[in-house]
């Protein structure tokens, strides 16, 4: 808001915002003051003008991962994760930084420290939510951040995309010692999601009203993309719904940390644990191939955005155009 004082033959005027430095000018005539002042609020409303550095040091990194937590986190689907990952890293010495210190070498030595417990790959994943941050903080908080000191940050994440597929016999091992689980929704979760190629958390979200038994299709309404889709379902699948006489609510009532235990024991009991659960969602894919479907079928299928994210499953796709070639060359 302006203010005006008249200081003997000359008006001055001062224009004042939260996050900007004081603006001030003097005139001859207070009707030029007052049209200055309302060309510098416009810039300030357009923020034309640059926002005064210093309220950065009135702010730590702890306080935006606070407000962070506070107002973004939980409008996030998998907000729990996040909150537990934000709350490690604010014990960290980088969080009581004001912003006004932050530089990009600071996060470069977070960087090395962390590297020396984790991997680059999980690194870099928690690191995208603090880029996120600054990015909220810049975009909707007001806060003049020049640059994000995160986006600037370089990894050397290894890709550790797994191809691990099931080998002769796991299958039945995993689905023999399932049978001796006190929860009785582990044998059907394994053979849905080898059915489906649908993710874990899809799985166990699924309920009723999703199924449609005339269509033979499965409503899937958000998916980690955030997308939906709509799966055709093949009869091992159905199966696997139909023997659980599920008529409403969640098609399979346990939580995921209870399934996640579930699992981990059964591997430890079976022998095989280098086999995560989401192999079986490769696994799935990878048959899918193996049957003869296109790539954009698959895609419809598994909820993959583009061509481009199927190629880890090229190997599936070249043992069966390898079959398709040894049979033309039988014709010839």
């Amino acid at each position: 808001m302006a203010t005006f004082r008249k200081r003997g033959n000359r008006w001055q005027v001062q224009v004042r915002r939260s996050g900007h430095s004081p603006l001030s000018r003097s005139f001859l005539h207070r009707i030029d003051a007052e049209r200055w002042a309302r060309s510098k609020e416009l810039d300030l409303d357009r923020t034309l003008l640059p926002s005064d550095p210093r309220i950065l040091s009135r702010f730590t990194l702890g306080d935006l991962v606070r407000r962070y937590m506070d107002t973004v986190t939980p409008r996030k689907k998998r907000h729990e994760i996040e909150r537990i990952e934000l709350r490690a890293f604010l014990r960290y010495p980088i969080c009581s930084k004001k912003l006004s210190e932050l530089r990009t070498a600071n996060f470069a030595a977070y960087r090395d420290e962390r590297l020396r417990k984790i991997k680059p790959a999980s690194l870099k994943r928690s690191l995208s939510t603090i880029r996120h941050l600054f990015e909220v903080a810049r975009t909707e908080w007001g806060l003049p951040i020049t640059q994000n000191p995160v986006s600037a940050l370089n990894f050397k994440a290894i890709d550790t995309k797994r191809e691990r597929r099931l080998r002769p016999g796991e299958l039945e091992r995993l689905l023999l010692e399932a049978q001796k689980c006190r929860n009785p929704y582990i044998v059907p979760i394994i053979r849905f999601a080898l059915a489906t190629g649908m993710r874990r958390g899809e799985i166990l979200n699924i309920e009723a009203k999703h199924f449609d038994r005339e269509r033979s299709e499965l409503v899937i309404p958000t998916s980690k993309t955030g997308l939906g889709r709509t799966i055709p379902l093949s009869e091992s699948a159905l199966a696997v719904l139909e023997k659980l006489h599920c008529s409403e609510g969640r098609v399979f009532p346990i939580s995921a940390n209870a399934f996640r235990l579930s699992w981990e024991r059964l591997k430890r009991r079976t022998g095989i644990i280098d086999f995560h659960f989401h192999d079986l969602r490769h696994e799935a894919i990878s048959r899918y191939f193996e049957l003869g479907l296109t790539a954009p079928e698959v895609c419809l299928i598994s909820g993959h955005q583009n061509l481009r994210t199927l190629a880890r499953y090229s190997h599936a796709a070249r043992e069966e155009i390898q079959r398709k070639l040894l049979s033309a060359n039988q014709l010839i």
